[in-house]
């Protein structure tokens, strides 16, 4: 078994309740192949995101997207993510930067499930990718007011996570530490811990 075929077997969710295996699947690699994504592939994955649920109907998402081969624009968005990140998720075909827009069009008001939503369209694309054996990697490790300086965001709409989008990749790629977590078995808390049933639990 391969290295990758190794990291693969282990990184699959061990459930204790049958899932769909897209959801099994995905998980949030830091290496990524230099495999080119289609743009037509690409526009698949937002078109998931789009049709994502939001309160209202409001749609609050928008997205700034990079591909590597266009290295100006590659270049350009890889400085929204902070440095940490910004050290492997270069390392990744695509990046995008995912925006809120924080008041709703129907009236003005502040839309507090902005950032919620955006996350909904975010796992829509997620899944969406997991299903054409691609891989995403969200991060909050951003640089807002640099989004905002380099895309001249305005007020009304929040930078709130990029995320990379690949192929899998050799994780020996990444440094020592990093490589080791990507071999590691993903867990997760019981569901005692975080499902009640009628009554909240003592703190």
């Amino acid at each position: 078994m391969s290295t990758i075929e190794a990291e693969i077997t282990a990184k699959k969710a061990a459930t204790d309740y049958p899932i769909h295996t897209l959801l099994k699947n995905r998980w949030s690699p830091r290496s990524f192949s230099n495999e080119t994504v289609d743009t037509e592939l690409i526009n698949q994955l937002f078109e998931a995101a789009r049709w994502a649920p939001s309160s209202y109907n409001e749609q609050p998402w928008r997205f700034i997207v990079a591909q590597k081969e266009d290295e100006e624009a590659f270049k350009k968005l890889s400085k929204v993510a902070n440095d940490f990140n910004r050290n492997w998720a270069t390392g990744a075909p695509v990046l995008a930067l995912g925006i809120a827009k924080k008041s709703f069009d129907r009236n003005g008001r502040t839309n507090k499930h902005a950032s919620h939503d955006l996350g909904q369209a975010i796992a829509h694309l997620t899944f969406e990718a997991t299903r054409h054996d691609l891989f995403v990697h969200q991060m909050a490790g951003i640089l807002p007011d640099k989004a905002r300086e380099l895309y001249e965001i305005s007020d009304k709409f929040e930078p709130f996570t990029m995320f990379a989008i690949g192929y899998r990749g050799n994780p020996q790629s990444l440094p020592d530490k990093l490589a080791e977590q990507e071999m590691n078995s993903r867990s997760r808390k019981e569901l005692d811990d975080i499902l009640f049933d009628g009554e909240w639990p003592e703190e």
